[in-house]
């Protein structure tokens, strides 16, 4: 059944938000403001959550950030910055994490908890919007969107965690679209008109929707960097040309820098006591930093330094006397004054990640890029726009959107509007099955040879049997066939194993790097044609995640998954 609303959730590292739309109003996409109870209003609210010495669910966001300040610290768990600990890791449904004092808690339950927050707070709003009316979960398609550069398990852990958090049942999981930032960002920018662009020292002009324009998306958050190229084609639908990459050098790395330097300024037992007794006021600290590192002077900048910590640092000493060493930084008149160059050397580590990565990719022989796109929050810091123009601007035409912290939440919306919009990705590994085929000694290990249970057929064991290539491109929302029949002529059941592995050319599912991904079992009840039955194996690639399902033809008893990338 269509559902009568979209909602998109951006779950970021620092912060994160939603846009909305109801599918008979595709054009009017909308989003809440966070944080007026407050002293700021932002677009996001932090991705942080408390729960209570039980592990009872307190609050998310701001919320959580004055429950924190107001309930004290003493158990409480308080998470922030936590999406950070799917990346690059051995990702499991059991995995633990630790909350701001160290103590452990299932993940599962911190990013369900935190996502079942976001669909009630989503519910909320579309009531607010239609005069009070009283809608459900299953009423709405829902879009998440994670980064292009995570790991299948990663990815996989969300679409989990969305399910307990009650987003969609595990039954109807179809109403749960798993969509990827970078091209959730380009979908929103490739409609928007010319004064949709920020156009101050960057190019005032329109991603063009010709057949055959390239262009790299440099999706910028506060923890990852992703990054991937685009190809428009006919239609308007988007072709993907080179495989994800990226790195964890984003906004929030400018951040640290920025905390480092306050840490080594006060001390760190002052600095850290601040830190844990008074985060909801760090927090503000930090709103008041992304403000000035988005900046569009050049002049210095001055960050209030707030109650507490102005009192913790009395007590030691003039606060002044903290930055008498301390070059480009100083104390005026109740504010951390920061010199403009001082700022760019929060940045330099960053930024110049970030260039060598897109440098990397306008290197790509095959590549002819035309446009090199920056979205995210952290693509708003004018120090990160002026390097990438300065570095590619003779290259590429250089663009970013206007909000560009809303790109990729406005574009996974026009994704759940219609995910057939892309039509290819590349895959980022090589994928397979295990199989049995025939022996031939002059091919195959000896090691490897089996019979069947009737000694009637000889063959090999263990083979790899290759759907996708790694680098490949694949079609979307296209389902490859593929014919297999039994080994034994009393055979009720076939089971496919699935294994990935970074090789090409594998040929056997035991060698070096290889890793089975889930597995599924179809029935073939009806053996009275023994050899010469065939179950019809389909699979897409082409998709956010991989689906598989099989047939056997002489029963239609039917099987399907979605691939099972975690360790347990």
């Amino acid at each position: 059944m269509t559902t009568s609303w979209v909602v998109a959730i951006d779950f970021g590292t620092a912060y994160s938000g939603y846009c909305f739309c109801e599918r008979s109003n595709p054009s009017v996409i909308l989003n809440p403001h966070w944080g007026e109870s407050d002293v700021v209003k932002s677009l996001k609210t932090p991705t942080c959550i408390l729960f209570d010495e039980d592990g009872t669910f307190i609050d998310f966001g701001y919320d959580a950030l004055m429950a924190y300040k107001r309930m004290g610290q003493n158990k409480k768990s308080f998470f922030n910055h936590f999406k950070m600990q799917l990346y690059n890791k051995n990702i499991n449904r059991n995995m633990m994490i630790p909350d701001s004092e160290g103590k452990p808690m299932g993940a599962m339950k911190v990013f369900s908890e935190s996502l079942r927050y976001l669909k009630d707070h989503a519910l909320d709003m579309i009531s607010h919007h239609t005069n009070g009316r009283t809608f459900r979960a299953s009423d709405v398609t829902w879009v998440l969107t994670v980064p292009a550069i995570w790991e299948p398990a990663a990815k996989q852990f969300m679409r989990e965690a969305a399910i307990q958090g009650g987003l969609v049942a595990e039954t109807d999981s179809s109403k749960l679209i798993i969509a990827l930032e970078p091209e959730s960002a380009s979908l929103w920018c490739k409609q928007l008109p010319s004064d949709g662009f920020i156009s101050e020292g960057l190019d005032n002009e329109i991603l063009e929707e010709k057949p055959g324009t390239q262009y790299i998306v440099v999706d910028c958050g506060g923890g990852t960097v992703d990054i991937t190229v685009h190809q428009v084609l006919e239609g308007g639908l988007l072709k993907e040309l080179h495989k994800a990459s990226g790195n964890d050098m984003g906004g929030g790395t400018v951040d640290a820098k920025f905390k480092n330097l306050l840490r080594d300024t006060f001390g760190s037992g002052l600095w850290d006591s601040y830190e844990k007794k008074h985060p909801s006021e760090l927090q503000r600290m930090m709103f008041d930093f992304t403000t000035f590192k988005c900046t569009k002077n050049k002049k210095d900048g001055y960050i209030p330094s707030h109650y507490n910590l102005t009192t913790l640092a009395q007590k030691k000493q003039d606060i002044g006397r903290f930055f008498t060493d301390v070059q480009g930084v100083s104390w005026s008149d109740g504010s951390i004054k920061i010199s403009f160059l001082k700022l760019k050397e929060f940045f330099k580590e960053s930024v110049d990640k970030i260039v060598q990565d897109i440098r990397a990719l306008l290197h790509t022989p095959e590549l002819h890029v035309d446009f090199i796109l920056l979205v995210g929050g952290y693509a708003s810091s004018k120090i990160l726009q002026d390097e990438v123009e300065k570095q590619f601007g003779g290259q590429c035409r250089i663009l970013c959107p206007v909000d560009a912290q809303l790109a990729v939440a406005k574009g996974a919306v026009l994704f759940g509007l219609n995910p057939k919009i892309v039509a290819s990705r590349v895959s980022a590994l090589t994928y397979g099955i295990s199989k049995g085929l025939t022996f031939d000694p002059a091919i195959h290990m000896v090691e490897k040879r089996r019979e069947n249970y009737a000694k009637d057929y000889v063959y090999c064991d263990d083979l790899f049997h290759r759907f996708v290539q790694k680098g490949q491109s694949v079609v979307c929302n296209k389902a490859v066939e593929y014919m297999f029949g039994p080994v034994d002529t009393d055979q009720t059941a076939m089971t496919f194993r699935f294994y990935s592995t970074e090789k090409p050319d594998a040929m056997y599912v035991d060698e070096p790097g290889m890793k089975e991904i889930g597995q599924f079992k179809v029935n073939m009840p009806d053996i009275r044609k023994g050899q010469n039955r065939k179950v019809k194996f389909e699979i897409s690639f082409g998709l956010t995640e991989i689906q598989a399902a099989a047939t056997d033809t002489t029963s239609n008893e039917r099987e399907s998954v979605r691939l099972d990338f975690m360790t347990q």
